[in-house]
């Protein structure tokens, strides 16, 4: 959320928690601002989306940076954030990196490491929400911080556990149906079918679904009624 697009008032009633831009993917101080908003009208958790400094790539494209420079670009993200979000009452309730710095660190225990580090440093009560079974969600358990095991609705999988890269051709899910089936195939039965057709096993706390999707409205409404109807209560920990 708060990356541009015009659909947020729309998904917000479906989904219970969000990923506000921080500024360097997408966004500003107003959009955040804005984005806030709408997810308090809404219940919706606020998170903080930190990604690479790239708007001209919305944050897609791999950059190599020093782990004392990455430690820093997070950190300026979430004080920006929060310099947004105190002045309205609200708390941050967790932390989600964006794109090619959220895979980068899903693969790089260095990267993870640094990450959960800074977080905790800011606030060691942030929920981190990282791709799961990734370098970010063994970081997060062996430094003690709060995490959530990420999954992904709209993304084909790997034989490792990796998404398929955007690059690659059936890398993203547009079709509804198919959309529903993998993510009750994640949270109900623990396991994922992957881009080559192989049954890997997956924890999912949380489900993402990518606000710039060009079918975003329609999936976050009928992956809210598939959950509904499966019995499985939509809230944010």
């Amino acid at each position: 959320m708060g990356e541009g697009m015009d659909n947020e008032a729309i998904i917000m009633p479906f989904i219970s928690s969000a990923n506000i831009a921080c500024g360097f993917h997408a966004g500003d101080e107003y959009t955040i601002k804005h984005t806030i908003e709408l997810a308090l009208e809404n219940n919706v958790a606020i998170g903080a989306h930190p990604s690479y400094d790239d708007k001209e790539n919305f944050g897609r494209i791999s950059q190599t940076v020093s782990l004392l420079d990455l430690a820093e670009l997070i950190a300026e993200q979430i004080y920006l954030f929060e310099k947004v979000a105190q002045p309205m009452g609200v708390t941050l309730h967790h932390i989600k990196l964006h794109g090619a710095l959220y895979n980068d660190c899903a693969k790089d225990e260095n990267k993870s490491k640094i990450f959960i580090q800074t977080v905790q440093a800011i606030n060691p009560d942030l929920i981190v929400y990282g791709l799961s079974g990734s370098h970010t969600i063994q970081q997060a358990i062996l430094l003690g911080q709060p995490y959530c095991n990420e999954v992904f609705a709209d993304r084909t999988y790997q034989k490792n556990g990796q998404l398929t890269p955007r690059q690659m051709a059936n890398a993203l899910i547009t079709d509804k149906d198919a959309v529903c089936n993998q993510v009750i195939e994640m949270v109900i039965n623990k396991s994922v079918t992957t881009f080559y057709g192989d049954l890997i096993k997956i924890n999912a706390d949380t489900v993402c679904l990518h606000g710039d999707n060009i079918h975003a409205n329609e999936l976050a409404a009928s992956i809210h009624t598939t959950l509904k109807n499966n019995n499985i209560e939509i809230k944010y920990p």
